[in-house]
């Protein structure tokens, strides 16, 4: 028999189209990569579901994160607001921007310093992520960093 993280996992992730913007190429590639490192490995249990695997579809409506969540004979919206992530995405935007800016042209000290500050705060996203989560969908660490970048992805605008 299958264990709990095999069966509760996501099998797809889709982004609503509507809610994406032009995306410049780091984004664009950060946004590849989450996406197909969620596919690869994850834990996503929604609450009262038997067993996945699930399909997601994220999007903003009105300034909300929507997450249409479909399995195995589940079939749910979960409806978050952003406003606790408002500050945490500003940061991460700004930090972002200086490390793809340091790739380019900076020391290695100073790039690990900003990689190091980026990944503090996708942590904190991250555990947030997981607190606003609680009760409707449960996932590990690695799970909702992943899915934080994807909330950052349906924020960038041009």
């Amino acid at each position: 028999m299958p264990d709990d993280r095999q069966m509760h996992r996501l099998q797809s992730v889709e982004l609503d189209d509507e809610s994406l913007a032009a995306a410049s190429r780091d984004q664009e590639q950060e946004r590849q990569i989450a996406i197909f490192d969620l596919l690869e490995e994850n834990h996503f249990h929604p609450e009262g579901a038997e067993q996945g695997p699930y399909d997601l579809r994220m999007g903003l409506v009105e300034n909300r994160l929507v997450l249409d969540v479909t399995g195995s004979g589940y079939e749910r919206r979960h409806i978050l607001s952003l406003s606790p992530f408002r500050s945490l995405i500003k940061d991460y935007f700004l930090i972002c921007e200086s490390y793809y800016q340091a790739i380019r042209n900076s020391t290695p000290a100073q790039i690990e310093a900003l990689d190091m500050g980026r990944r503090g705060l996708h942590n904190e996203a991250s555990e947030l992520l997981q607190t606003r989560l609680a009760g409707k969908i449960e996932t590990d660490l690695d799970t909702a960093r992943r899915l934080f970048t994807l909330i950052c992805a349906l924020h960038w605008r041009g």
